[in-house]
């Protein structure tokens, strides 16, 4: 990993680790075509508490992982910055499939590129059914 992207990647787990300070808060959750390389990094500001998602930005790859790219993990502090988040929420290891149903593939159908995530729950990995 390069020492721009270790750079970015320390300053995005410092706010993570601050917990909650108030809104608005932003989520990131990470997604990949596996539990391994994450291509997609979705980011949602929330402005208050019950609130809807008020901002939502996706910053993907083509090659290689977004957590290890400089540019993308520049581009999603900045993103952060520019709303004034006080707090960030973020899931661990990555969340599932890039695609997104009714975009990438049909609704109620599971993403032909993906297979590893076809029947897997999403929150724990395991199998499901």
């Amino acid at each position: 990993m390069s020492l721009k992207a270790s750079w970015y990647q320390d300053r995005l787990r410092k706010r993570l680790k601050k917990g909650f300070a108030g809104y608005p808060l932003a989520t990131v959750a990470y997604y990949g075509p596996d539990n391994r390389l994450a291509t997609k990094v979705a980011v949602g500001i929330m402005a208050t508490e019950g609130g809807e998602v008020d901002v939502l930005e996706r910053w993907t790859t083509e090659s290689g992982d977004v957590r290890l790219d400089p540019d993308v993990l520049k581009q999603v502090l900045d993103f952060i910055s520019l709303h004034n988040v006080k707090s960030v929420a973020a899931t661990d290891g990555i969340f599932g499939c890039p695609h997104e149903e009714g975009t990438d593939y049909p609704e109620g159908e599971t993403c032909p590129a993906c297979p590893y995530w076809a029947h897997r729950d999403r929150f724990t990995g395991k199998l499901i059914g």
